[in-house]
């Protein structure tokens, strides 16, 4: 199938952008350009702003139960044309196309999921000091939304924000990536058709940096959401922070995984070794420091290599595939050099570590074992297909390392003690931990980090409070 070009969304309007300039767009599996998306002019923000306003002044008045039903029907449109939608988020994003599909599946139970938030909006009546004194809180939404979201995840990463603002009676601003604008706008388009009011969901594409040093300090904006790296969002949030705005923020990680002497290999290896190489590793929640118990340590390190090793790599569109490209050029060099600092640090690499092919960006599934503090990799976050695994001797060794670094987003474990659990549960500093299974980024559960990993949640029922403001109201007589 083809790819389509991309055009900015603004005021229930699909456009291009105001002087007609664009951004082409390029298949990671190949590198070469496949389209083009709009890039969004000043005067094209500034539209989208006015629109913003207007929107938020029509969509807050519509019943929460007529905005669940409207959500309804967009998660309903949004499975009907999944077949349609994948091919396209393949081509831009690279996944396998399984994978794209889950997504897209996903992305529906988010839609309804918020959907039936949106009635739940509860505020309370407080008991007053006086029996003719009535006092209770109300809660309404705290008004129009700027949300930026990434190239890993493009519809699953603007799902969560849109439908959270959608739910709380906000209007919204998409800032889509640019790397993977197709698949965003094809989102937006279920809820467009489903009849969603003209102004209340816009979308834009363009530089983010320039994007989000106008849209922040706007006083249009009320709230902002961003996902993305830890430096970027300590900028915006500071940004945000200047002027007074909430912010929800899904930053970097760094997930350790701790594999104690107990745990059942059967289960662990395969479970978390798939996982490690979902999306090209290229997921916020990825595994990446295992960390073993020393008595299972080389049958794990032995077990993993031998997964990463059968691995299908390839076009996202083969059905064979696996595991596809990395998302552009810059990060094949940027993996290389955080495995040969590694090895050259004395790390063994039992599989892996290059580039594969001369076409596209597709790196090899990539196992380190033993490898010592002093490697970058220890500390940065590598984003890709690589796993290190290093052995510890006790459970306080292994709560430490897990604890090092300032990252706090996802933790794995695996233990058939309780005791252990228990204690992980306490001491682990991570906004999620998932013990023998994988259960975390479901619509119901809290999605979010903390330490250098943001602040909020995407998920479950604490998502839509950021979108909402508490107001008191006492009344006597």
């Amino acid at each position: 199938m083809s790819y389509p070009n991309t055009q900015l969304y603004i005021d229930g309007i699909w456009r291009e952008a105001t002087g007609g300039r664009v951004i082409p767009v390029l298949n990671p599996a190949t590198g070469r350009e496949i389209g083009t998306v709009a890039h969004a002019a000043r005067e094209d923000l500034d539209a989208a702003l006015a629109a913003a306003e207007r929107g938020f002044q029509i969509w807050k008045a519509v019943p929460a139960y007529e905005r669940a039903k409207l959500m309804r029907a967009a998660a309903a449109l949004l499975r009907e044309r999944a077949d349609t939608i994948a091919p396209i988020l393949v081509m831009e994003n690279g996944k396998p196309l399984a994978q794209a599909k889950m997504e897209i599946a996903g992305a529906a139970d988010v839609i309804e999921w918020f959907a039936g938030e949106a009635p739940r909006t509860y505020g309370q009546v407080i008991p007053s000091r006086a029996t003719d004194v009535l006092q209770f809180t109300v809660k309404g939404p705290v008004g129009p939304v700027a949300a930026f979201t990434p190239w890993n995840f493009p519809i699953n990463q603007v799902v969560r924000k849109l439908c959270a603002a959608l739910a709380a009676g906000c209007s919204i601003i998409v800032k889509a990536p640019e790397e993977t604008p197709a698949s965003p706008a094809a989102l937006i388009a279920v809820f467009a058709d489903a009849g969603l009011p003209a102004g209340v969901m816009n979308l834009v594409y363009g530089i983010p940096a320039e994007i989000s040093e106008y849209l922040i300090p706007h006083p249009v904006i009320r709230k902002i959401s961003f996902t993305g790296s830890t430096p970027v969002g300590k900028q915006l949030a500071a940004l945000a922070g200047l002027h007074m705005k909430r912010a929800t923020m899904e930053l970097g990680g760094h997930a350790p995984v701790i594999v104690a002497g107990d745990a059942d290999l059967d289960l662990a290896v395969p479970q978390i070794g798939m996982h490690k190489f979902r999306n090209a590793g290229q997921v916020c929640v990825s595994p990446t420091r295992f960390l073993v118990q020393e008595s299972l340590h080389e049958d794990f390190a032995a077990r993993f290599t031998a997964i990463a090793k059968k691995v299908k790599v390839g076009d996202g569109l083969d059905p064979e595939t696996e595991m596809g490209p990395l998302s552009n050029a810059r990060r094949v060099p940027a993996l290389e050099a955080l495995v040969q600092d590694a090895v050259d640090q004395g790390a063994r690499l039992t599989t892996g570590g290059r580039r594969l092919g001369n076409e596209g960006y597709f790196f090899e599934p990539t196992v380190l074992v033993d490898v010592p503090l002093s490697a970058r990799i220890m500390h940065e976050e590598p984003f890709g297909p690589i796993a290190v695994i290093n052995r510890f001797t006790t459970l306080d060794e292994a709560i430490a390392e897990a604890n090092r670094l300032p990252f706090g987003l996802a933790a794995y474990a695996y233990t058939s003690d309780t005791a252990t659990a228990t204690r992980l549960g306490h001491e682990i500093e991570a906004g999620m931990l998932t013990i023998n299974h994988l259960g975390i980024a479901l619509p119901e559960v809290p999605f979010g980090g903390m330490k250098d990993s943001g602040h909020g949640t995407e998920g479950g029922s604490e998502a839509i409070e950021a979108y909402l403001e508490t107001r008191f109201v006492t009344r006597k007589g």
